[in-house]
């Protein structure tokens, strides 16, 4: 098992977030889902994610999670990067707090960074996404909203 632990980086004020436990469901996703593998998370904000956005996958907007693998290291499987205005909004408009939405962002997030891929898998990483959503408790994921 590796013994850098996940961390999550607030780029901003983010005094609304409850910086605690999304460390400790950081750790709680690398102890459970990527088998002791570590990860970074940036909680950020739009203009972070549209940049990146345009960086790396040519497209000119903000969007809620980006995840970057690591070809570097085996036991560090790479990055996230969130838009808390995007987690804020989509937790409004689905009715559930906004620690809720990053954590499922950063569950989504993560399951990219372990190699699982919703456009090209056959339903894999969606039937991934609900299976830990239900373990940890949280509501629809990102591909169930989409196929919805």
């Amino acid at each position: 098992m590796s013994a850098k632990k996940s961390s999550v980086i607030f780029s901003f004020d983010a005094g609304r977030l409850p910086r605690r436990q999304l460390r400790e469901f950081a750790r709680a996703l690398q102890a459970e889902v990527t088998a002791g593998r570590a990860f970074d998370v940036l909680i950020t904000g739009d203009a972070e994610l549209q940049r990146l956005n345009r960086q790396f996958r040519s497209q000119p907007y903000p969007t809620d999670v980006l995840s970057f693998p690591s070809r570097d290291r085996a036991d560090f499987l790479g990055e996230i990067a969130i838009s808390e205005a995007r987690a804020a909004a989509q937790a409004e408009q689905l009715g559930h707090s906004i620690d809720c939405e990053i954590r499922i962002l950063m569950l989504h997030g993560v399951l990219h960074l372990a190699g699982l891929d919703h456009e090209a898998d056959n339903g894999e990483m969606a039937r991934a996404e609900r299976r830990w959503r239900k373990h940890f408790g949280l509501t629809a994921g990102l591909i169930e909203r989409a196929s919805a």
